[in-house]
């Protein structure tokens, strides 16, 4: 067996599990479903939503990695009682070839955009029509998304602390760095007051059923908890880390970006007639080169700053959690195969090579070859969104608050009774009892949907 590496300080651990949860759906996803659920309102819930339901997901997470000190499928072997839950971390890697697949191919459409930014070809006519020319065709997307890959690949194949962890400390910091930087232009933009006012005012009349739902699986989705991404990285975790602690960290950090990204958007959005707050999945690719182009019009030296900036932020946001996906299948093949990380990892890149074509395809000439009409894109966002990640989340809850060993979840949470965790109880009631409910829920939502 390789001989497994592991962070080398408190910080790295922070940033990379940070990291990890900070993707696309944080500047992407977030802003979407708050133009479309009511602004402040849907964020008041999502924050209640990451403390009840996201973070005793991610604490069971890390308890799981750390306790046992390996991949997510052989963590099951060594600490269930049973082989059956084995079955529980197939679904995490299976999770995590899906994921990436097709997640590489949106980040190579970010990786075209940061490209276009900086030549300054971001602001066209129709950028509508620039953008479903660019995905329907055959090659172009499909160089992006290797060459996105292959980033992702360079920094998984150094190791823990010469690859994740170094470029998550530098990555991180720049991220953040962005971000605050586009607030600054953006609440700077002429009306943008209104933007800034549907953030921080809500309206709890739009609070709906549907609505607290969508808070729900989005803060569950946004900190890529239930398909073992977190407790591959807590496998690495040395026995001092405080466990809680790290969690509430990466939530605070994820949710921070989440909030932020919409200080960056709205008010840019707000500023820019017709164009309107629920503009939906097209915001990024398609609305906001619209809203560059005419609000920095006059300025147009200013407008080149900050699309560059912004696709840049999204760009590093991709990056970060494609490297705990392909964290996750690495370890696994690595471990489980006993091959040497650089194998194990380009044997992963190649897959991820072949089932992201597939997936690219799917905006262009396999367009029409559907199931259930769904492309294979869509398909493999359907089975881990709405199957694989809910029930991961489930069971992986389920597991650590009444199937591991008597004792070990309060030795990991309290490190061996060295540590005090204030509200030790009531964490592991979240555990036990509020996180399976809870993803149970958005579970049965997204079915009785499916079938209406």
């Amino acid at each position: 067996m390789n001989k497994r590496g592991s962070f080398d300080s408190k910080l790295g651990v922070v940033l990379a599990s940070a990291g990890s949860a900070v993707g696309l759906g944080n500047i992407w996803r977030f802003p979407t479903e708050v133009g479309q659920n009511g602004g402040a309102a849907f964020i008041l819930v999502y924050i209640a939503f990451v403390l009840f339901l996201a973070l005793p997901v991610m604490v069971s997470e890390f308890v799981i990695g750390r306790s046992s000190g390996t991949n997510i499928v052989h963590a099951f072997r060594k600490l269930a009682p049973s082989r059956w839950w084995m079955t529980i971390g197939f679904m995490g890697v299976l999770a995590g070839f899906l994921v990436l697949s097709f997640y590489s191919v949106v980040a190579g459409w970010t990786l075209k955009f940061t490209v276009d930014a900086v030549a300054y070809r971001i602001s066209g006519a129709d950028p509508a029509q620039a953008f479903n020319s660019f995905v329907s065709d055959t090659w172009s997307p499909m160089l992006y998304m290797a060459i996105f890959l292959l980033f992702t690949h360079l920094v998984v194949i150094r190791g823990i602390r010469s690859g994740i962890e170094r470029y998550s400390k530098l990555m991180m910091p720049l991220l953040l760095l962005i971000i605050l930087v586009l607030v600054g232009c953006s609440i700077g933009m002429p009306g943008s007051a209104e933007g800034i006012r549907f953030l921080l005012q809500p309206d709890f009349t739009k609070v709906t059923p549907h609505v607290v739902l969508s808070a729900m699986g989005q803060a569950f989705f946004s900190l890529s908890v239930g398909i073992g991404c977190l407790a591959t990285y807590a496998s690495y975790f040395k026995k001092d880390m405080n466990l809680p602690g790290s969690a509430v960290h990466v939530c605070a950090i994820d949710t921070l970006v989440a909030i932020i990204s919409g200080f960056v958007i709205f008010p840019a959005v707000f500023s820019v007639k017709g164009v309107h707050p629920d503009a939906g999945a097209g915001l990024v690719f398609i609305t906001l080169p619209h809203v560059f182009s005419s609000a920095f019009a006059q300025m147009s030296w200013l407008g080149y700053f900050f699309s560059v900036l912004f696709y840049l932020l999204l760009l590093l946001a991709a990056l970060t959690s494609s490297i705990s996906m392909h964290e996750i299948c690495t370890s696994f093949v690595s471990e489980h195969y006993n091959l040497t990380r650089k194998k194990a990892a380009t044997l992963v890149t190649l897959v991820y090579l072949v089932l992201g074509a597939a997936c690219s395809l799917s905006f262009g000439p396999w367009k029409d070859y559907t199931l259930a009409g769904m492309t294979v894109f869509g398909w493999f966002d359907f089975a881990t969104a709405m199957f694989i990640m809910p029930l991961g989340g489930i069971f992986i809850s389920l597991f650590t608050g009444w199937c591991m060993k008597r004792g070990l979840l309060t030795d990991e949470l309290t490190n061996n009774g060295t540590l005090k965790v204030r509200g030790l109880k009531f964490l592991i009631f979240l555990i036990r009892w509020v996180a399976p409910i809870g993803v149970g829920m958005v579970f049965l939502d997204q079915v009785v949907k499916l079938f209406n």
